[in-house]
């Protein structure tokens, strides 16, 4: 069905996918657990009522079949203007030596930063799910051939912090998601959209062990062949005791999190009990 649907978007125009999925796909997903999680998302963390968070959340369904689309669409050869925000902050990282932190989420379409927020001076390491389909990771591996990206599984054996720590050991940057806990169980609490969330440890403890800077990046969909990306320098005290630099840190990824929350909040695409978990 991959290889089925990048031939097809080589010849047609994308928003016919769009609007294929919006009435013949998405429907049947409204019963599907996800479909719950995201409605009490819209009913209790932005006070919606009943018909405004069901529409929302039809329309965050419809988003993320835009965002998987694209994905493919990129595969396909086509292509979308990106504007950044931020992209200083990324270019003065880069340049330096020592090696930098790229926190991501779940949110928007993180996967086209690695198409644009591209690094001429360091090698680029992102860290991905394991379990995804085989076409998806080769036809990633294609794209990223010619932009210094090296792709890491993330397993369950955790083999993949020893590639981690190497990396950070050579000045480069690495790329992680911050925002759901695989593997180990540790976590930080945080509060987002005024309730609590417990966010993954590993994260955060890589960058401050190693006194690391550390950048949030959400790359959100602004149209329907735009996207833009936001860059943001996350702060905390390099001098406090360790446990005090997790929590600033953890919490200045927040801050940013709910901040470009509050700009697309259907863009949001952590599909289960998140505030629970």
């Amino acid at each position: 069905m991959h290889k089925w649907l990048i031939s097809l978007l080589r010849v047609i125009d994308i928003r016919i996918i769009y609007i294929f999925t919006y009435v013949f796909v998405i429907p049947p997903c409204l019963f599907r657990p996800g479909f719950k999680y995201i409605y009490r998302y819209f009913r209790e963390r932005w006070c919606f009522g009943p018909l405004k968070s069901f529409f929302k959340t039809y329309q965050n369904h419809c988003l993320f079949s835009q965002v998987v689309i694209d994905r493919f669409a990129m595969y396909a050869g086509k292509h979308f203007d990106a504007d950044i925000d931020g992209y200083e902050f990324f270019q003065q990282l880069e340049s330096e030596p020592d090696a930098f932190i790229q926190l991501s989420s779940h949110i928007g379409n993180y996967e086209m930063a690695g198409y644009t927020l591209v690094s001429t001076k360091k090698p680029f390491n992102a860290l991905v799910y394991w379990g995804e389909k085989q076409s998806v990771m080769e036809n990633r591996a294609n794209m990223f051939s010619d932009k210094n990206i090296r792709m890491i599984s993330i397993k369950e054996d955790m083999s993949h912090l020893f590639l981690i720590d190497n990396a950070l050991q050579k000045g480069e940057i690495v790329s992680m998601p911050a925002d759901r806990i695989f593997g180990s169980k540790k976590s930080v609490n945080e509060r987002l959209l005024g309730a609590n969330v417990k966010l993954p440890l590993g994260p955060f403890s890589v960058a401050t062990m190693r006194g690391l800077n550390v950048l949030a990046v959400n790359v959100m969909k602004s149209s329907t062949k735009g996207y833009t990306i936001y860059v943001k320098p996350l702060s905390y005290d390099k001098q406090a005791p360790r446990n005090m630099q997790i929590e600033q840190l953890a919490h200045s990824y927040v801050t940013e999190l709910e901040r470009i929350l509050k700009l697309y909040p259907t863009q949001w695409y952590n599909y289960y009990d998140f505030w629970n978990v």
